[in-house]
Order: structure tokens, then C-alpha cells, then sequence
């Protein structure tokens, strides 16, 4: 559940400012897990709003076609959809966002409780939502301390974004909210910006509710920390990367799919490696993740194994 905007982004990677045209993609955090996990074999839906507009329809089609269930987003005649700009440039690419006062922005609780969403497994949400406007942090908190759909697990993924918020404003309102969740997703570098923890431990200790932390340390690789038991380390995979974008939505995917499995967690954290890994090494935010007999046998290696399979795959 959340907010997929219309993506513009420069035909050759060059700056925006000289950019002659404009690619349209479409790119939403929630959505691209969602997608991710209809890719791996699971039955998704994508619960948000959209303009009544043609970007707004485009967002939708896109959605559809990766294999995610539309049925419940709605569309708000009295709202546009939300837009960003890719600005590429030597030092990375920056993200010019036109969002505010879209259609995402007017969600709230009731939206929950859309037909069809009963009796799922997992609900996944991310703290992109919490900054885009009021409705939208009670939607959240009726997601979390509420339960709103009963015997879901609750995954977050922090996604903490400096461009809609600052670290001072939101750091404190996405450790409460990370903190109800069942699962949580974090990225170590935004852990360290949000709230000063500079290792997974340190992470675990201002998250003590969840059932379980995940820490993602960019090439290094991704620590699992159950509530109870020993944290799991599984290294990342060598990656060329062409653009970062997407695969963290990516590993977030492989990984809830080696939960809803009920694999153990360092296949979780190898599943979530393998799914990031092609989303990494293109321009676009998302990419079919590797075939079945792929993930299998990857799954299956040893450890001394695993950082050396699959050459040019990778986690982020």
C-alpha cells in the first residue's frame, strides 16, 4: 500500500536541464514489491489512488501488467498523480519530486478496508507514506497499532526519503512506526543518518518490538536479527551496477517471499540478494528476478560457495 508516481527521466543519462526528451516509466516502492512478489508465484494486490488523468491510467495498466492486483485503487477526480524527475549527474541521480496534494496523498484508514483484502498474509508498507500528509500517517497508524487487516503480518520498510522530509523530522516518527511493525527493512546508511546506529546490532537495540530487523549494508551484504536467536549475515553478490534505484523494493520482495515460504532466514537473505541483483544492473527501477531453477540451486549452495555464483548478480 502507498503511493506509484509517473517517472520522466533523460533518454541518455545526461543532465536534465539539457535533456532534448524524456523517457515515461512509472516507479512506486509498495507497488514494485508487490510486482516483485507476483513475479516470485505470489498473489498480490496494490491498495493506493491515482488522478483521473492519463498518467494516472498508465500507472495503473503498468501495475496490472507485472501481474499485481488493481482491483482496489481508486481514482480521485479531485486530485492529480504524483510525478518525479531523474536528474543523472557524475555524484549519482537526484529526484525532483512533484507530488504534493497528489491522489496517494489523500489516502487514510478506510482505505483498509477496500474489498478483497481480507484474509491476506502479509501487508506491506513503507515510511514514504508517513511523510506525504496527515490521512496518510493515520493510515499507517491504523495499519500498525489497529492491525486493520487481521492476521497479517506487518512489514515496513523504512525508505526514509531526504527530499520529503529531514532526518531531524523523521527519524523520530519512523523508529515509532518501524517500531510496531512485524517486519522491518532498513538500509544501514539510513539508520545511521535517522538515528545515529552504525551497525545491525545498534539498529535491533532501538527496535526491540519487532519480530524481526533487517539490515541491508549496500555491496557488504544483509543481517537478519530475529527478536530471539542468532542474526544471520549473508554477503552480498559482485554487481556492476548500472543505477541503484528499485533494488532495495527488490531485495524487500525476495526476502518476504522467503518468508511467506517459510524458509529459513539466511534463504531469506540469499533470495532477497537474488532478486535485487537484476534490478541493479539497469537503468530501470525494477527487472524480472532469475528463474526458478536459478534461485533453487543458488539456494542450495554452501556458504564458501554462495559469494562466488552467480557472477554479475548482487544485493543491495
Amino acid at each position: 500500500m502507498g503511493e506509484t508516481m509517473v517517472v520522466l527521466a533523460p533518454d541518455d543519462d545526461g543532465p536534465l536541464e539539457h535533456a532534448a526528451q524524456l523517457t515515461v516509466g512509472v516507479g512506486g516502492a509498495e507497488s514494485n514489491v508487490a510486482g516483485g512478489l507476483a513475479r516470485l508465484g505470489h498473489r498480490t494486490a496494490w491498495v493506493s489512488r491515482v488522478g483521473d488523468d492519463p498518467f494516472g491510467r498508465r500507472v495503473v495498466v503498468e501495475v496490472a501488467a507485472a501481474g499485481v492486483d488493481v482491483s482496489a485503487v481508486a481514482v480521485d477526480p479531485g486530485a492529480p498523480t504524483g510525478l518525479y524527475l531523474k536528474d543523472p549527474g557524475p555524484d549519482g541521480t537526484r529526484v525532483h519530486y512533484h507530488r504534493a496534494g497528489s491522489a496517494a496523498s489523500r489516502l487514510d484508514a478506510a482505505d483498509l478496508g477496500r474489498p478483497g483484502l481480507a484474509g491476506a498474509h502479509l501487508l506491506h508498507l513503507s515510511g514514504i507514506t508517513a511523510a506525504l500528509s496527515g490521512t496518510c500517517r493515520d493510515l499507517l497508524e491504523h495499519a500498525l497499532t489497529g492491525r486493520a487487516l487481521p492476521g497479517a503480518r506487518v512489514s515496513f520498510d523504512v525508505n526514509h526519503r531526504p527530499a520529503l522530509w529531514p532526518a531531524d523530522r523523521a527519524g523520530p516518527v519512523l523508529r515509532d512506526l518501524a517500531g510496531r511493525a512485524d517486519v522491518v527493512l532498513v538500509g544501514l546508511d539510513e539508520a545511521a543518518v535517522l538515528w545515529a546506529a552504525d551497525d545491525p546490532v545498534a539498529v535491533r537495540a532501538l527496535l526491540p518490538g519487532p519480530e524481526l530487523v533487517v539490515v541491508k549494508d549496500g555491496p557488504v551484504g544483509a543481517t537478519a536479527l530475529p527478536r530471539t536467536g542468532p542474526a544471520v549475515f549473508v554477503p552480498a553478490l559482485p554487481v556492476d551496477v548500472v543505477e541503484p534505484v528499485g533494488a532495495g523494493d527488490a531485495f524487500a520482495a525476495g526476502f518476504l517471499s522467503g518468508l511467506l515460504r517459510d524458509l529459513d532466514l539466511r534463504s531469506c537473505l540469499r533470495l532477497g540478494h537474488l532478486t535485487a541483483a537484476p534490478v541493479l544492473a539497469v537503468p530501470g527501477d525494477t527487472a524480472p528476478p532469475p528463474d526458478p531453477e536459478t534461485i533453487t540451486r543458488a539456494l542450495a549452495l554452501s556458504e564458501t560457495m554462495w559469494p562466488e555464483q552467480v557472477r554479475g548478480g548482487g544485493g543491495r
